[in-house]
């Protein structure tokens, strides 16, 4: 079976060479240069990742996202022009799993693209992963927070929160090590297993929308919390 991507930018000398790059890895390649048939397409196909250009000549890439995200959760890349934290954050904060300035190696577009998808393949295969009877179910139970290793599902008071790939493993890592800190540092490098460089806002800005999704409140968080200086913590 196929793996298909979708690619939107409305460079189209861009969109082709990233085309080629991919196709030429073996990839089906959804190309568009607007996001209107971006989206007819994602409600349409069976996508497996999709990379977003911000700037866009009728949907922006972050409205594109938001839409996306509404649905799905294979992993999206965001492209742009700009090299600032704020878009960034922006896009993370949206759903976004990866981003990638211009001008950029194809190649490195290429090994991110795997990464995300090697990340998404395994939450989507755990249920096969798991198919020994005999084999006890992992999970945690933390204050009506339920977490499946298993079956990747999350509740909270028995109703099902929607996380991304990316979401559910950091939460998972927390929930492996409650009672200690866990720096952004350790926490980066288990989830997205890259080096972790200084001053990456990458896991703030994933631990506040999965605050969003638990309906933790700012200040006083119930499950994640903050030690500041230092990292994340989940208390048993």
């Amino acid at each position: 079976m196929s793996t298909n991507i979708m690619i939107v930018d409305d460079e189209k000398d861009i969109a082709d060479l990233v085309q080629i790059y991919l196709e030429n890895d073996g990839f089906k390649v959804f190309k568009f240069y607007n996001g209107k048939d971006a989206l007819e397409c994602a409600l349409h196909e069976k996508l497996d990742l999709a990379i977003l250009d911000v700037m866009l000549p009728d949907i922006d890439g972050f409205s594109l996202c938001k839409q996306i995200r509404k649905d799905y959760f294979f992993p999206i890349i965001m492209l742009t022009a700009k090299n600032e934290d704020s878009d960034k954050i922006t896009g993370l904060t949206l759903g976004a799993d990866d981003y990638i300035c211009k001008p950029f190696n194809p190649l490195e577009l290429t090994a991110r693209v795997k990464t995300q998808l090697r990340r998404y393949t395994r939450y989507n295969k755990a249920d096969n992963e798991n198919n020994n009877t005999f084999a006890p179910t992992t999970e945690h139970n933390i204050r009506g927070l339920n977490i499946s290793k298993s079956s990747h599902r999350v509740f909270l008071n028995n109703k099902e929160l929607a996380l991304t790939p990316l979401e559910f493993d950091i939460l998972w890592y927390l929930c492996e090590h409650k009672g200690n800190v866990v720096s952004s540092e350790e926490l980066f490098e288990a989830v997205w297993k890259e080096k972790y460089i200084d001053s990456n806002n990458t896991v703030m800005t994933h631990i506040a929308r999965l605050r969003e999704k638990l309906h933790e409140p700012a200040r006083k968080p119930k499950y994640v919390k903050t030690v500041w200086g230092v990292g994340y913590t989940i208390d048993d």
